[in-house]
């Protein structure tokens, strides 16, 4: 057991450092800000929402495929460390990463902002050691 979980964990410190030697990107995850407590405007849905932009960083950026959707956009994957993740979890209080990218606005990359489509994890001996997201040129409302 004690061979296996240190199997794990020497896959999660090579997945962190397969992604900080490859054409790592500095991005952006956007989740909403924290609510602020016995703020009635909040309460009644009269305030505009607020976001918090957090660093996703180890992330690596490519094409997903060479085709084009139906709203001229193309997909994207973006890959991300567990680690990172795991820490942003922690300190945004989510109770796990899934709920972390459900919440999520998207993802800001250069100025412009992606829309998570799906989430995968990678795994290495039954430990998750990164994360593989699906994105999509968000479209500007009209």
């Amino acid at each position: 057991m004690a061979d296996l979980t240190r199997n794990a964990e020497a896959a999660r410190r090579a997945i962190d450092t397969l992604l900080r030697n490859a054409r790592v990107r500095s991005v952006m995850l956007r989740i909403p800000a924290p609510a602020i407590a016995g703020d009635i405007t909040e309460q009644l849905g009269l305030t505009t929402p607020q976001f918090q932009d957090v660093e996703l960083n180890p992330a690596v950026f490519r094409t997903a495929s060479t085709q084009v959707t139906k709203a001229g956009a193309m997909e994207r994957d973006l890959f991300v460390s567990a680690t990172t993740v795991q820490a942003l979890t922690g300190s945004q209080n989510f109770a796990s990463a899934n709920a972390l990218f459900a919440t999520a606005f998207g993802i800001l990359i250069d100025e412009t902002l992606m829309e998570i489509l799906s989430v995968s994890e990678i795994e290495a001996g039954g430990q998750v050691c990164g994360y593989r997201l699906l994105l999509r040129e968000a479209p500007i409302p009209t």
